[in-house]
């Protein structure tokens, strides 16, 4: 068994869960999630906690008993709280707005870049620097703040970029001129 998969699940009060053999739906006040879940994974639930076991045993039910703990966990969290992330422009002129359902990004290209924003995730930009994400489902939010951080990596020579908060850039010494 899976030392996480083990875990109970605590389900905060504002938070209703419904779930089947094939689904599971999380309500919030943030919004509603549901995903789907394998057969061969049972779900109870007692009093405000939520368990997960499994039906058998084999190497794959037990490598996915820890997987879908989490997910679920993170489905009940997001829910709850919202997850957020902030994404830090380094860079000279480099710049972000908020434009109706899209987010524009000066990146020193020779156009500006525009990023349709998903109905789910709620973006912030703070001192034109600063873009802080907001949403329920974790696995979207991740995937967003990678698109956007792909139109400019940051490299290692000057730290230019584009990084998430608080990630610290190696940075690499360059060429020595002749002497």
């Amino acid at each position: 068994m899976s030392r996480i998969g083990k875990l109970p699940i605590n389900i905060p009060e504002n938070v209703d869960i419904n779930y089947n053999e094939s689904e599971i739906t999380v309500k919030g006040k943030f919004g509603t999630l549901s995903t789907k879940i394998p057969n061969i994974i049972d779900i109870a639930q007692e009093n405000n906690k939520l368990k997960i076991s499994l039906k058998e045993e084999t190497k794959k039910v037990r490598s996915l008993h820890g997987l879908y703990r989490t997910l679920i966990n993170n489905m009940v969290i997001g829910v709850s709280e919202q997850f957020d992330l902030t994404l830090v422009l380094k860079g000279v002129g480099y710049r972000a707005a908020v434009q109706g359902n899209e987010i524009v990004l000066s990146l020193g290209y020779s156009h500006p870049v525009k990023i349709e924003i998903p109905k789910q995730i709620s973006v912030e930009v703070t001192q034109n620097t600063n873009i802080t994400l907001k949403s329920c489902d974790k696995e979207l939010l991740g995937l967003f703040a990678s698109r956007i951080r792909a139109w400019r990596q940051p490299e290692p020579y000057k730290g230019k970029g584009i990084l998430y908060k608080g990630e610290q850039i190696i940075r690499k010494a360059g060429k020595s001129g002749k002497k």
